[in-house]
């Protein structure tokens, strides 16, 4: 593990765990905690897995870096996701949200050890540390949407949903990569905290709404 030092590794973990402990709030009924816990570490090995492909790739495949690598995440995702156990049920949507947050917590100390071998100054570095925040939010909201479509059985329609969310993030990274323009990662925090608050809040509350409709037609 000398590659990914234990005090990189943990820069992108802990604000993954401190989002993941906020956006549980109010579910405390659709989960279990082992399988939260389980969805998070599957996450990081998944994400570590992913990072190493692009890592070996990215120089091979040049521009079809921004199509290509949101296809092999989000299917890392919906394959961990899309196991009968979780079809058809609410909590797979809390799940995940705790393995997009778990995958993308590991790109935090990738993304800093190569702009450090590729000769990016202190400043630059920081703003990189920054931007995988966004690239977090992202992952986090993609994870939701997944999960959602694997508990409507639609679960094609939101992985192609979960790809276009994030060819974005993988053209800013793109950019920011070959042309060295660091400032883009405020906006592309500013982008994965749409896709995080309309996963939380758009999405996700609505296995609370359907429960309380079956609630309401029981009571009846």
């Amino acid at each position: 593990m000398d590659v990914l030092p234990q005090t990189l590794l943990f820069i992108g973990i802990i604000p993954a765990l401190i989002l993941l402990f906020i956006s549980l709030k109010g579910y405390d009924d659709y989960y279990k905690d082992k399988i939260v816990f389980l969805t998070f570490i599957s996450g990081i090995i998944a994400g570590f897995i992913s990072n190493i492909i692009e890592w070996f790739t990215s120089a091979g495949i040049g521009i079809w870096f921004i199509i290509l690598f949101p296809v092999l995440e989000q299917l890392f995702k919906t394959i961990i996701l899309n196991i009968s156990r979780f079809h058809g049920k609410k909590e797979t949507v809390v799940y995940g949200l705790s393995l997009g947050l778990g995958f993308g917590s590991i790109f935090t100390p990738f993304s800093i050890i190569l702009t450090e071998i590729q000769g990016g100054n202190d400043y630059f570095v920081l703003l990189v540390a920054i931007g995988s925040l966004g690239i977090i939010l992202a992952h986090a909201a993609t994870g939701i949407s997944i999960a959602y479509g694997v508990y409507k059985y639609k679960m094609r329609k939101y992985l192609m949903f979960s790809i276009l969310f994030y060819i974005p993030v993988t053209a800013t990274i793109f950019i920011t990569a070959f042309y060295n323009i660091g400032y883009l990662q405020v906006i592309l925090v500013a982008y994965g905290l749409i896709l995080y608050w309309y996963a939380t809040k758009k999405i996700m509350p609505r296995i609370l709404e359907k429960n309380k409709k079956e609630e309401y037609s029981n009571k009846k």
